[in-house]
């Protein structure tokens, strides 16, 4: 399907913002990203619509909870099938969203960099196809990753261990 025919029934847009075709003709064709866009420029678009398109499951690190909800909530309103696993969800409601990840209903898992920590969740995870993994307000990568979240660091490594390496895309609007 035509890029901008998803974008208009997804998103109800009917053209992209500038940079935004780049970034997700870059994801689909398989290459790693970095995307610094100003706030407003429509960054989480440039990796939504390529999970879309993409067979497996996309893995997107977010730094705060409310911003997981935020987002999730906004793709389950357009009818994206996304979910978040975090500290906030039930033992029971994470079941249900592990089960549903399994059965290949969700293309969009937001989860916080130390759910990488997780045994059982690296697990799962590593069973399962990752078309895309990414990393949205990148600069807390340096900014929180040393000192504050020090998980932020250990990415590298979890996708290393992966038994097929994903396309990884990073965004931010506060790059220096």
């Amino acid at each position: 399907m035509e890029l901008e025919s998803l974008l208009k029934q997804y998103f109800g847009y009917t053209s992209f913002r500038p940079g935004q075709h780049e970034v997700i003709q870059t994801l689909l064709d398989g290459r790693d990203c970095l995307a610094i866009m100003p706030t407003g420029a429509g960054k989480s678009i440039c990796f939504q619509l390529p999970a879309l398109m993409m067979p497996g499951v996309t893995l997107v690190i977010s730094p705060l909870i409310s911003l997981m909800k935020d987002q999730v909530d906004s793709l389950v309103n357009q009818e994206i099938p996304a979910t978040y696993i975090n500290s906030q969800c039930t033992f029971e409601e994470a079941k249900a969203r592990f089960a549903a990840i399994r059965a290949g209903r969700v293309k969009l898992v937001y989860i916080s960099p130390e759910r990488l920590e997780n045994e059982f969740f690296t697990s799962f995870m590593q069973s399962l196809p990752i078309s895309m993994f990414i990393i949205d307000e990148a600069h807390c990568v340096s900014q929180w990753g040393h000192d504050f979240r020090p998980s932020y660091c250990a990415i590298k490594d979890w996708i290393v261990a992966l038994p097929k390496r994903p396309v990884v895309g990073a965004f931010t609007a506060t790059a220096t």
